[in-house]
Parts: C-alpha cells; structure tokens; sequence
C-alpha cells in the first residue's frame, strides 16, 4: 500500500488532527514527521476534547499503531506528561512508537529559546519558547542530542559536555545568565530512559515493513506550509519542514511510496506569531471570526490572527506540496456572513499579482483583492453531502476549489467527529 501525507496548506492550525482522526480507522500507521510541541492538534469526539501537542492523532485509535518519526523534536518530561494525560482519560498509549534517531529537546534548548526571543525585542519571530529552534540548529550543527543516546550514560554526558561547552559562554557572556551544569543535565534526561525504553525503535524499518505488509500508513505534519524553513514565510517560520518533502526525511519512507498528498484548508485563514497576513482582519470580522471558530492556540493559548481566504496560499500550497487532494475545514464558521470575501490575488505597489511574490518585502506589502461571494444562513452542522448544503456554501466550495486548483475532497462543517461531507476517497 501507498503512504498517504496529510500537510497544512495554510499557516497551520487548519484542522489536520480532525483530517487524522476521520481517516484513523482505515489506516494502520499515523505518523508525526516533524516538529515538536509549539504544535497542536485538536480533537473531539462526542462530548470530549482532546488536545495533543507531541502525540500523532491516531493515538485516540485503538487499532492504530501512532508513530514520532525520526524527524520530531522531543521533550521528554512533555511526552510522558501528554501520555498520562490521555490514559488518565481512558486513552491506551501503550502502542506508540519512538523512533531512536529523534532528537531531544534539554533544558538548556528551552532556556536559549526565551531569552533569545527577549532579547530580540520588536524583531522577535514569534516562537513558543519551548526550545524547538534551538534543538534543531542543534540537529543540523551536529550537536544534538538523540532519544538512544539515553540509553549509554557516558555517551549522553560527552554530548551534553560538548553541547555547554559553547552554550554556557553564551548564556553567561551576552545573556548575563547562570552557566549550566553538565551533570545536572546529564542526571535530568537520564531519569527519562527507563520511561521512553519501551517505546523506543527504528521506525523506519518499522515503517516500510509495513508498507511491504500493505499497511496504510498516515503521515501527518504539524504547522503548516507557510511555516516550513525554506518555503515559508521566513524568517516568520518554524525549523522544519511541514510539507510534503518533509514527510519523507522525517519518517524514513521514500518519496516513491507515497502517491497521495492532502492538503488541510480552512475556509478562512489564521495564523500565529509574527509574519506577513495579507488578508489579516482589524475588525469586527476578524473578532468574529476568532470567537465563532474558537480561534486559540492548542499548545500556548495565544489567540489567532484572523482573515479571509486566501487562494494564491492555496495555490502555493498545492504547488510545493504536489497536492492531490483539498480537506475544508470549519466551513460552518462562516455561516451567517451576508457576503464572503476571497482574496483571488495581490495588489503590490499598483500591480496586480496572482501569485505569492517572489521576495519577502514584496509580500509584506501585498493588499488583498478580493471577489466577493454571496453567503448563506442556514445551520451545515448536520450536512453530510453537499448536496445537504445551502446552494451558495455549495458555491463557495466551488469556488474555492477552482481557485486552488486542487480538488476538495472532503468539508468539515462542524467540531464533531461525523461532521464532515466526504466528497472524494482519500484512501482508496
């Protein structure tokens, strides 16, 4: 069997945990490739609400086998805290799957990353200070610390040594901060082996052994497409790759055995942190927005930045990612508006401009252009076919598929589990 990637095709937060949990009885394997706990999904199913941060979606699955890939940055004490959680609701957490070469994020990642972030002032990016940008830059400078170097106390103290060797200079010489203690650290993340052990594995093997077994298996990122290093919105972005590319790097299957790529909208657009938002809302609207689509950060509570859907977004997404299907998210927020705005394209300096522009300063000084699409007021929640909807949600969902040049597959109409309108199989 084929893996499948579910990707954000807008600034993350679009609803791919809802996008997971739908799928999470026809698929074997859910997979995180990247990331750490500055993401979040949410989840609900009758009457109660999951939030998860570290853990794959398909952990609330019985028969799903929930994977961190090799590509997830790892605080331990968060892990083991999120897996005592769900069981203390009744969740079995007992199947997940650690891959070894995850990296982990220490407490001096976490301490760098606040008062980085400080002392940057005006010109900070946003981050959620939980030391997820360090511990990559750790990873790609080649001193960071592994999920199995827990497991060889003499290894774990040489990296964390060599690690503080140059940290230390730096909180105590720029940052006017307390140099940290090697065996302090070392003893800290050591009391996390015998916890982790257990679910620890090389899961790329893992991985595609099941794919030889014809196992479906998920593969699903945190943020979203203008949050990826290198296509997003940088230096507004996070320290991975949430696209589609990234599923690969991050989970160890190649990039032949996947053949479908979903990407989750919403059918307006918010994004968290610092960045350029062409279609971003100051007004009533955009409070509206926030307020009826409960608008909150999973993982840190700090409120959305609102605004109207943007189409050139949709576009890019579909280009870098290779999109082959549209999951819609929270259409029915939107109901009640007398008339909905799309942004089709950009207006910078005078110039009309259908695409994201090629430079940073020319994106943030994009204005939206909009077209305007008649709105409904009839309740969708209980919508399960578009046929169900109100004729002018049906065209907007036409709309919007058009303007991404993707095909929608699927409208989620409502928080619930079962409220969604499957249009398209995005297995089969």
């Amino acid at each position: 069997m084929p893996a499948i990637v579910l990707v954000g095709a807008q600034w993350g937060d679009e609803g791919k945990g809802k996008a997971t949990d739908l799928l999470g009885g026809r698929v074997d394997y859910v997979v995180r490739y990247q990331g750490g706990n500055n993401a979040g999904h949410t989840v609900v199913i009758g009457d109660r609400t999951f939030a998860l941060h570290l853990l794959p979606s398909g952990i609330l699955t019985p028969s799903v086998v929930p994977v961190i890939g090799n590509g997830v940055v790892i605080d331990p004490s968060v892990l083991l805290e999120e897996m005592r959680g769900l069981e203390a609701q009744g969740v079995d957490t007992s199947k997940l799957v650690i891959s070894a070469n995850a990296h982990l994020i220490t407490p001096y990642h976490v301490t760098l990353d606040k008062v980085t972030e400080r002392f940057l002032g005006k010109a900070k990016i946003g981050t959620t200070g939980r030391g997820i940008g360090p511990t990559y830059s750790d990873k790609i400078a080649r001193l960071g610390i592994r999920v199995q170097d827990l497991f060889d106390p003499s290894i774990l103290r040489q990296k964390v040594e060599g690690a503080l060797d140059n940290k230390n200079q730096v909180l105590v010489k720029v940052f006017n901060r307390r140099a940290l203690d090697v065996d302090a650290v070392s003893e800290e993340l050591l009391q996390y082996a015998d916890a982790l052990r257990p679910f620890v594995a090389d899961t790329s093997l893992l991985l595609n052994e099941a794919l030889d077994d014809d196992k479906v298996v998920l593969l699903e990122g945190g943020q979203g497409t203008l949050l990826d290093v290198d296509h997003g919105t940088y230096p507004f972005v996070t320290s991975s790759n949430p696209t589609a590319g990234g599923a690969s790097t991050g989970s160890g299957i190649g990039p032949t055995r996947i053949t479908r790529v979903c990407g989750i909208l919403k059918a307006y657009t918010t994004r968290v942190g610092s960045g350029p938002f062409p279609t971003e809302l100051f007004d009533e609207d955009g409070e509206r927005l926030r307020t009826i689509g409960g608008e909150r950060g999973v993982t840190t509570g700090r409120p959305r930045r609102c605004g109207w859907f943007d189409a050139p977004i949709a576009r890019f997404a579909t280009r870098v990612n290779g999109l082959t299907d549209i999951f819609l998210t929270k259409l029915d927020v939107l109901t009640g508006w007398e008339r909905i705005p799309v942004c089709v394209a950009y207006d910078i300096d005078g110039e009309r401009v259908d695409e994201i522009p090629m430079t940073q300063t020319d994106f943030h000084h994009a204005k939206p252009v909009y077209e305007y699409l008649p709105g409904w007021s009839e309740d969708i929640s209980g919508a399960r076919s578009l046929d169900d909807l109100p004729a002018n949600a049906r065209s907007y969902v036409q709309f919007l598929e058009d303007a991404s040049g993707t095909r929608i597959s699927a409208v989620g109409v409502g928080q619930d589990r079962d409220a969604t309108i499957s249009i398209h199989d995005l297995i089969g």
